[in-house]
């Protein structure tokens, strides 16, 4: 007997041993909790992110150990990558958003549209009506097709009435990243200097490669399997993230 509950407490350490080393050097799977990211990503979908993709740094590891300040195996992120990140207000609470800025880019929202070193970034209204949410509110939105210098494009919504016209001009640092939410209006990101502001390439945590699971939380859960026919979004399954 005694022997038999040794050989499950084994079993149980390596199991999380493998665990810890997969979430660490290879996939760790997050959940999205608000809309910032909508329409590409909306509240309820679950996804893999790569760890390997930019290389390692302590926020690789689970609670982000004070074990080094440098990264490792550095990989430089491409603009326009869906990025998961560590705030630099507190280094712990996880952030997803798209990479807009590189070190030393300068940007700048005027007029509603978004200039990246003094060139406005092309955008192509869409003629799709999504429904963008902002906490309990749902937006009145415009949407369009955003292209960036290296041919990457994405869907960005704005607010109808009282988008954010114009902002400062902002300088990115050396080793360091801007990024921004897709719901342009509705998203806590690197114009907000005090709260998020630029992120240091420590703080990358790694890339959002693909949707694997999704429901929306309104119209059920998981446990709540007879509503799996409403709540389930199957055309979000295994959907890769651009």
């Amino acid at each position: 007997m005694r022997n038999k509950i040794i050989e499950n407490i084994k079993t149980i350490f390596y199991a999380f041993i493998i665990a810890i080393i997969i979430r660490s050097f290879l996939f760790q799977p997050f959940y999205i909790p608000s809309s910032s990211m909508e329409p590409n990503l909306l509240i309820g979908d679950r996804l893999f992110v790569s760890k390997y993709s930019y290389g390692y740094s302590r926020h690789s590891f689970p609670f982000s150990p004070k074990i080094t300040n440098k990264r490792f195996f550095n990989k430089l992120p491409k603009r326009g990558d869906v990025i998961v990140f560590k705030t630099p207000t507190d280094n712990r609470t996880d952030y997803i958003k798209r990479l807009i800025g590189l070190p030393g880019d300068k940007i700048q929202m005027i007029n509603g549209d978004l200039y990246l070193n003094d060139a406005k970034i092309k955008k192509i209204p869409v003629k799709i009506d999504y429904q963008i949410n902002c906490g309990n509110q749902i937006l009145d939105v415009s949407s369009y097709e955003e292209y960036l210098p290296n041919k990457i494009k994405y869907t960005a919504v704005y607010k109808k009435k009282g988008t954010l016209l114009n902002t400062d001009e902002f300088i990115v640092p050396n080793n360091h990243y801007f990024f921004m939410g897709d719901n342009r209006d509705c998203s806590r990101d690197s114009r907000f200097l005090s709260s998020v502001g630029y992120v240091s390439e420590e703080n990358l945590v790694g890339k959002a490669k693909i949707i694997f699971y999704s429901s929306d939380k309104n119209k059920g859960n998981f446990f709540k399997f007879w509503k799996w026919n409403k709540s389930l979004r199957h055309s979000r399954f295994f959907k890769e993230i651009k």
